[in-house]
């Protein structure tokens, strides 16, 4: 699984980083085929302090996009990590119950 995350028009901390990279890491228990983990990090306005956090996260056939917003990049990471677990698991779902022998 490779983990790639870009800071838009600031330089990220190396805790924050850490933490993403341990968050993605802990999705490995939801589905181990993660192939590519995209984050990016951004914000509207510097006053405002509105930060974005994007994930995308590639599977075989399949890719999941996730957009938060929040006033901290740890609460957005939560959000979204959230979501992307609640679609992992649908997906294993999906797969699980489908049947084996769909082209007979």
């Amino acid at each position: 699984m490779n983990i790639r995350i870009t800071s838009r028009k600031f330089k990220a901390k190396e805790s924050l980083k850490e933490q993403i990279r341990g968050e993605i890491k802990s999705l490995l228990r939801f589905n181990d085929n993660i192939l590519n983990v995209n984050v990016v990090l951004s914000y509207t306005h510097p006053k405002d302090s509105i930060k974005v956090l994007e994930i995308i996260l590639q599977l075989p056939g399949k890719t999941i996009i996730v957009e938060q917003s929040s006033e901290e990049y740890e609460l957005a990471l939560g959000k979204a990590i959230d979501k992307i677990k609640k679609q992992l698991a649908k997906i294993k779902t999906v797969r699980t119950t489908r049947p084996k022998n769909e082209n007979s």
